[in-house]
């Protein structure tokens, strides 16, 4: 029986592996639980087009729209033509969604919600409907992967080899290396990192899309989810004054927040118009609660924080990568489906489809190890991801500039970190040094202005 390790227990992997154990494979998921998941931390809902009204051909250019035109049109149209499968699937499972929400950038409330904690129902569901299929979990982290000559035969845990005969990378983004994140703190991109150097190429590493309202309090960084915004609260500042249509997408909120910030302002939300705050939205209630804060009568502090990481592992239409065997699914893999700028809760669809569509892939490759090479494995220690989480906040953050740009990359060179880890922050600074634009969740301050020239992927290889 052919053999398959999935990286991850986020949605993508899950649905990966859910749908690789119907297709008669043998199927062993590591991951570091399922709470330990950006799927399980995500808020507001999945983008599904399916409702009388709405039409895919709406939700691709809204898409295309969000993503300024940086979008691989085959793959938008791959991913959002198939949302009714993925409201079969899931629905198949016993999810039930709860709301329709409108959210920045879109042109119809086609984002589906559950207590806008969608993503915790979802990876519950997934999670035990795996279990009960027979999918062999792992707990751990992979600590890399296991290739050579550009073919991959697995992975690395405990500094062991688990052979695969095909790996799927499902193991999220690189968000957590910038300093403040509500994140999983786990999406370093180390593999991410590793697949560039044994091969692999990354694309778009430049765009980070940082999420327009973070909140910061004694029990560290949370999300204040969009469709707070999309059921009505406004941004002011400390003087009451609205600056920004809060329906814009992310990178135009998030960009008037900062330079609102760097007047010496503070900015807020107001969400004290919105009626039943806490049935609505209980979770951020809760930890709006504990900090002393009631949103349905104060005002709630927000500031940008990183929040996806739009760039991953290139992959094609069909999510293999250049390494023979080795896939990747998810917020790890970049296809060009959310161009320079994610429209919101379009992840969660993608984690869906990617997961069903690389199950079509492996059914048709049919990958097969059958001799194994001797595999090297190196033990590498993290180092200082302080440091490192510190550089890419205060040098490749929100809004950027070339001198800033080349200032990071020759501090880089003095940090002690995994190369892995190097090597991508190395990625992100120079794909946003050459891109001489601003474009979606990538803004420089000395380019301010979209340029058709740079209307086109950037690929890092780490030379």
């Amino acid at each position: 029986m052919t053999e398959v390790g999935v990286i991850g227990g986020g949605i993508a992997g899950l649905t990966a592996a859910i749908a690789l154990v119907k297709q008669g494979y043998d199927v062993t998921l590591i991951h570091a639980g399922i709470k330990n998941t950006n799927s399980y931390l995500a808020q507001a809902g999945i983008a599904l087009p399916i409702l009388e009204g709405d039409s895919p051909n709406a939700h691709v250019l809204d898409t295309i729209r969000a993503g300024r035109y940086l979008n691989d049109e085959e793959t938008v149209w791959n991913v959002i033509s198939k949302s009714s499968e993925a409201y079969t699937f899931l629905t198949s499972l016993g999810l039930k969604f709860e709301e329709n929400e409108v959210e920045g950038g879109h042109s119809f409330p086609r984002v589906f919600t559950i207590k806008n904690e969608t993503g915790k129902p979802m990876t519950k569901i997934l999670y035990v409907r795996a279990k009960e299929l027979g999918v062999n979990f792992v707990q751990g982290i992979a600590e890399a992967l296991a290739v050579r000559d550009k073919k991959a035969y697995g992975i690395f845990l405990d500094g062991e080899l688990m052979k695969f005969d095909g790996t799927i990378l499902a193991s999220g983004g690189y968000t957590a290396l910038f300093k403040y994140t509500a994140g999983s703190e786990l999406n370093l991109g180390t593999l991410i990192g590793d697949a560039i150097m044994k091969g692999a190429p990354a694309r778009d590493l430049e765009f980070v899309q940082f999420h327009p309202t973070g909140f910061a309090g004694k029990n560290g960084v949370k999300l204040v989810s969009e469709a707070v915004r999309g059921a009505g609260a406004k941004l002011v500042t400390e003087d009451g004054e609205r600056f920004v249509n809060e329906l814009e997408p992310r990178d135009v909120v998030a960009r008037a927040i900062y330079r609102q910030l760097q007047s010496g302002k503070r900015v807020f939300l107001d969400a004290t118009g919105i009626d039943d705050f806490k049935g609505r939205f209980p979770q951020i209630y809760a930890f709006l609660k504990k900090e002393g804060i009631n949103p349905e009568r104060d005002l709630i502090p927000v500031f940008p924080i990183a929040h996806y990481s739009i760039g991953g592992v290139s992959v094609d239409l069909w999510y293999r990568t250049p390494i023979r065997n080795l896939y990747a699914i998810g917020e790890a893999a970049s296809n060009g489906f959310h161009g320079a700028n994610r429209l919101a809760s379009n992840s969660l669809l993608e984690c869906v489809i990617s997961g069903l569509e690389v199950v079509r892939t492996i059914c048709r490759d049919r990958p097969r190890i059958r001799e194994t090479p001797e595999l090297r494995y190196s033990d590498n220690e993290l180092g200082d991801i302080e440091s490192l989480r510190e550089l890419l906040w205060g040098y490749a953050g929100i809004v950027r500039d070339g001198a800033s740009l080349e200032e990071g990359l020759r501090k880089l060179d003095g940090i002690e970190v995994d190369e892995r880890l190097k090597i991508l922050a190395m990625g992100v600074l120079k794909n946003a040094l050459i891109r001489k634009e601003s474009r979606g969740a990538h803004f420089r301050r000395d380019y301010p202005y979209m340029r058709k020239e740079f209307e086109r992927p950037l690929f890092w290889t780490g030379f």
